[in-house]
């Protein structure tokens, strides 16, 4: 080898050298987030923010530290993880405000009935036959499933054994408001009243501040199954605990039928006579309250969740929602239970929210889609209590969002992107959902759930449920 040659390979490599040491110290003074999650548009459903085009979020402690444009964050921090956006949109996890988890192993079991029928001639009988703790774990865990797949990171349940619920949420990963059922009359796991008073209270002690990401509440199921004497009961317990209240309000035309027969008023006012307003309240379905009860929850900050599909199916009304909206009422979006819906699909209420109000008024502009899509991020995170947590993508909220693909033969062309959410996409195009930082599905795949074993046992705990309905 000639001396010169000699001397410009070492010449080249000192280039290098000095090359790679340049990119090292860049990389040093970059600061160092956990993850970093992309999205070819990038919807932090913030209030008054634009949507961002190839933005970006940083990730450290189960916390966002950085939202903005992909480039800024990259030239910004270094990650181990980074998961790409190419083809998908970046937002906050939906917020389901309503639901009964372990409902999912009653789906289908009794539709096209009116829901006092609905209730007791099939719900009530088979919840007090088939439901234990075996029971609550297994529909839970397959709720959970359906949810996670389906984009949805935060929920708030209303069902027995809340001990097992909870567990079943800390495992899985997700963010929950569980609360304990109370009811008058003998149920599962309960012989009355006392029984479930006293172990909705052991609940709400046990799990209060023992997981950041759920939320013990109380939850006496309705004024028709809860006395007057029995609600204040709660209301007080709720105030001393420091806890929210869970409860269905005003949720069809026989429950305001009943309320003004037995009290003399209708159920929001009822509600709020025995001081239930007086505690952070999440008012399930709210149809049929008065104009004046809308502006008195309004000033209460009483959360009030619209169930679209399943109030339909039950054919009990459409809930008011753009004017509880208009007099500053908080609104969210939830699903109801399985038994009633049939699914846990959050984009489906979205969608039907954005449909049904507009039929409802004769006025294709009421609700347009991004209201719509309000009311399942930052809208309903602000309804059942965790506004401060989830919701949006903003600095300092916790890390909980999903990638929802759009870039499919069925989506394309694409002109608006929000528009596409609410009428174009649906739950099987989601790929990613993380909650609090962690990643709970990738690329389709439920991680912290395994899919086919619980198609598996439902499978068999209907085939058993169904066995003793032919028995009958």
């Amino acid at each position: 080898m000639s001396v010169f040659n000699q001397g410009k390979k070492i010449a080249i490599a000192g280039v290098l050298m000095s090359f790679l040491s340049v990119t090292a110290c860049a990389e040093d003074k970059k600061m160092q987030a956990d993850m970093i999650v992309q999205g070819d548009y990038l919807l932090t459903m913030e209030v008054g923010a634009d949507i961002i085009e190839a933005g970006a979020v940083a990730i450290k402690g189960g916390k966002i530290i950085a939202v903005g444009k992909s480039e800024e964050i990259l030239a910004t921090y270094v990650s181990a993880k980074t998961i790409s956006g190419t083809g998908k949109v970046l937002m906050p996890g939906l917020v389901n405000g309503h639901g009964h988890s372990a409902m999912t192993l009653f789906r289908g079991m009794a539709d096209d009935l009116a829901l006092m029928d609905w209730l007791t001639r099939y719900v009530f009988p088979s919840e007090g036959q088939f439901v234990d703790a075996d029971f609550i774990r297994l529909g839970t865990s397959l709720a959970c499933y359906e949810m996670i797949r389906s984009g949805t990171t935060s929920y708030v349940d209303m069902y027995f054994y809340p001990g097992t619920i909870a567990d079943v949420v800390d495992k899985c990963g997700m963010r929950a408001v569980v609360s304990a059922p109370m009811i008058d009359f003998p149920s599962p796991g309960f012989k009355g009243w006392d029984d479930s008073f006293a172990a909705g209270v052991e609940f709400v002690n046990k799990w209060k501040g023992r997981n950041s990401r759920i939320t013990p509440a109380l939850a006496p199921h309705a004024a028709y199954t809860v006395s007057p004497e029995h609600l204040k009961a709660v209301a007080s317990k709720a105030k001393e605990l420091g806890v929210p209240i869970s409860m269905h309000i005003a949720e069809d035309g026989s429950e305001v039928d009943y309320v003004t027969k037995n009290f003399g008023t209708t159920p929001a006012s009822h509600a709020d006579a025995q001081g239930l307003f007086d505690v952070p309240m999440i008012a399930a379905h709210m149809v049929w309250p008065t104009s004046a009860e809308i502006e008195l929850m309004a000033s209460k900050k009483v959360g009030a969740i619209h169930n679209p599909t399943s109030n339909l199916k039950l054919a009990a009304g459409i809930s008011p929602v753009p004017e509880m909206i208009a007099k500053g009422m908080r609104v969210g979006l939830g699903t109801d239970g399985a038994a009633s819906n049939n699914n846990l699909d959050m984009w489906e209420e979205v969608r039907l929210a954005a449909l049904i109000h507009k039929n409802a008024s004769g006025d294709p502009t009421e609700m347009p889609a991004y209201q719509a899509l309000e009311l399942a991020t930052w809208r309903g995170a602000e309804a059942v209590g965790l506004g401060d947590v989830a919701g949006s993508l903003t600095v300092g909220r916790q890390a909980d969002m999903i990638q929802i693909r759009f870039d499919s033969v069925e989506a394309a062309p694409v002109y608006n992107i929000v528009s596409h959410l609410v009428y174009v996409l649906n739950s099987r195009d989601v790929t990613t959902t993380i909650v609090d930082g962690k990643v709970l599905m990738q690329n389709g795949k439920v991680l912290t759930l395994d899919g086919e074993a619980l198609r598996r046992a439902a499978q068999e705990k209907g085939a058993e449920i169904k066995a003793a309905f032919k028995a009958e």
